[in-house]
C-alpha cells in the first residue's frame, strides 16, 4: 500500500510513472490489519496471512507511525487517543488509499505461484492464479517489489512430549482471541511482543493464570497479581509443562508466542531473502535492494520499531531508483555500504540504540526523495517514553497520550480505559459514551459501571 501511494504522489506531481500491477492474495487490502477469523487456511485454501486477533490494540503509539503525508487528524477531523484498536488503524490505513485512488491496480483475490529472472531478456516472468476464476497466467515485469512482510509463517519449534499435551494449543499467528481463556490456566511460550501482548489480553479477558516462559530473558514488566514469568519449557507430560528451573504447572491452553520465519514460496533460492528477524538483513542494499538483483526489492524485511512511516521512506527510495532519480551502484559499492551499517547493527547493545539506529536508517532514505521529513529524534524520544511507560504500568500504559510529530495536536484521552473497554469496534471507539462512568482500581482491577 506504501508502494502504491509512493508512485500516486510522483503521478500527482507531473512525473511519468510506469503500469504498475499489484497482486493481493486477499479480498481486501491492509496485510496484518485486515483482521481475519480464520486460521489455517482462508476462503480461498490458501494460508491465513493474518496473525491478528479481536480486541488487539496498538501496542505502541500511533504518534510513532503516523504518515508524514497523511495525518491521524487529516483522517479523522479530530483528535483521537495514542493507542487505537486494529479497526481504526485499517481505517487510517486504507482511508489514505482510498483518498489516492491507487485500489484499480491491485488484482485482489490473486495469488503469486512463481517469479522467474531471466538474465537474457533482464525480465521477471510472473505466474499468478486467479481464486476465484481459477485460471493461470504469466506476465513480463521490469521490476518486481515483494511487500508480503514477514509475520505470517510462523515459526514452532519442538518440545519433548509436546504430543501428549490434551489441551488447546496453537502458535500466536492462529491466536484470534483470548475470551475462551476466561478462568483458565494459559502458558505462553516466548518472551517478545507477542506473548506479552496475548498475556495482558488474558489477563484482561479473566484467565485464572498467565504464565510466560522466557529462553533468554524475561520481560521483566511488573505483572499484576496472577501473571508470572518462568524459564523455558523443558517438556510437556499431558498437561503438566515443566520447565528448566525444575518447577512445573498444570495448563488448560498454550499459546506458542515463538516468532516468524521470513517464507517466500514464489520466489526461486537465489532471489528469496534468507535472514533472521534483525534490524538490517546482510543481502539487502539500503534495506531494500536485494543484492542479488538489483530490479527486485523487499519492503519492510527488517525487525522494527518504525512501522508505517518506515514503509514509505522505503517504498518512496524504491520508487525513484525505478523511475531512474536513484542509481543503485555496483556490487562492491554496495556491499561495502552495506558493510557500514551492518558494522553499526552489530554493535547495538540495548533498544534505544536500535531505535536511533532504525530513525537514522528512515532519516537516510528521506533525505534521498521528496518524502517530507519529520523529526524522527521526536519519534525517538515517543518510543523511549512508551518504554518507560510499560516499565511503570503494563495494563495501563495505553491510557497515556502524546502529540503527534507531524501535526503538534495533542491525543486525547479515550473515554474508557484500555482494562476496561471490551469493544474494540470502531464505532465505539469513536462515540463519545456520556453515561458511562469508568473507575479503575489501585490495584489494577478495572470496573465500568453505567449511570442509572
Amino acid at each position: 500500500m506504501a508502494q502504491l501511494r509512493a508512485f500516486e504522489s510522483a503521478r500527482e506531481n507531473g512525473r511519468e510513472v510506469p503500469e504498475i500491477v499489484c497482486f493481493e492474495k486477499q479480498e481486501d487490502w491492509g496485510g496484518q490489519w485486515n483482521f481475519s477469523w480464520r486460521t489455517g487456511i482462508d476462503g480461498n485454501g490458501e494460508p491465513v496471512h493474518s496473525s491478528m486477533y479481536r480486541n488487539l490494540w496498538s501496542n505502541g503509539p500511533k504518534e510513532a507511525l503516523e504518515f508524514a503525508e497523511y495525518t491521524f487528524d487529516e483522517h479523522f477531523g479530530r483528535a483521537i487517543s495514542s493507542y487505537p484498536p486494529r479497526a481504526v488503524l485499517w481505517d487510517y490505513i486504507s482511508g489514505r488509499v482510498e483518498h489516492s485512488d491507487v485500489k484499480k491496480y491491485v488484482r485482489f483475490n490473486t495469488s503469486v505461484r512463481w517469479v522467474q529472472y531471466d538474465e537474457e531478456t533482464q525480465k521477471f516472468t510472473v505466474t499468478v492464479e486467479d481464486l476465484i476464476n481459477r485460471t493461470t497466467e504469466s506476465s513480463e515485469f521490469d521490476h518486481v517489489i515483494v511487500g508480503s512482510g514477514h509475520f505470517s509463517f510462523p515459526n514452532v519449534p519442538e518440545f519433548a512430549g509436546i504430543e501428549t499435551y490434551p489441551g488447546s494449543l496453537r502458535h500466536a499467528h492462529d491466536f484470534r482471541g483470548a475470551e475462551s481463556f476466561a478462568d483458565k490456566d494459559v502458558l505462553l511460550i516466548g518472551a517478545s511482543y507477542s506473548a506479552e501482548d496475548i498475556g495482558v489480553q488474558s489477563y484482561k479477558m479473566g484467565a485464572r493464570s498467565v504464565t510466560l516462559s522466557y529462553r533468554t530473558q524475561a520481560m521483566g514488566f511488573d505483572w499484576p497479581e496472577g501473571m508470572r514469568e518462568v524459564p523455558l519449557v523443558e517438556r510437556f507430560d499431558g498437561s503438566t509443562v515443566h520447565f528448566s528451573d525444575g518447577t512445573s504447572g498444570e495448563y488448560d491452553a498454550v499459546v506458542l508466542c515463538t516468532g516468524y520465519l521470513h517464507h517466500y514460496p514464489f520466489l526461486p533460492s537465489d532471489l528469496a531473502l534468507d535472514s533472521p528477524n534483525c534490524i538490517y538483513p546482510a543481502t539487502l542494499y539500503r534495506g531494500v535492494v536485494a543484492e542479488s538483483n538489483d530490479k527486485l526489492f523487499y519492503l519492510g524485511a527488517q525487525d522494527q520499531w518504525f512501522t508505517f512511516n518506515m514503509f514509505d521512506a522505503q517504498a518512496w527510495y524504491v520508487r525513484d531508483v525505478i523511475l531512474g532519480d536513484i542509481t543503485v551502484p555496483n556490487q562492491e559499492a554496495q556491499e561495502a555500504h552495506m558493510a557500514t551499517w551492518l558494522a553499526r547493527a552489530d554493535a547495538i547493545t540495548t533498544a534505544t540504540e536500535e531505535i536511533q539506529f532504525q530513525a537514522d536508517y528512515i532519516r537516510d532514505l528521506i533525505e534521498m526523495t521528496d518524502y517530507p521529513m519529520f523529526d524522527l529524534d521526536e519519534v525517538v524520544r515517543i518510543f523511549l517514553e512508551w518504554k518507560a511507560d510499560k516499565r511503570s504500568n503494563i495494563l495501563g500504559y495505553r491510557d497515556e497520550v502524546y502529540t503527534s510529530v507531524m501535526t503538534g495536536t495533542m491525543a486525547v484521552v479515550h473515554h474508557t480505559p484500555w482494562l476496561a473497554e471490551l469493544d474494540d469496534s470502531i464505532e465505539r471507539y469513536l462515540s463519545e459514551p456520556e453515561n458511562d462512568v469508568q473507575a479503575v482500581l489501585n490495584d489494577g482491577e478495572s470496573v465500568l459501571e453505567s449511570k442509572p
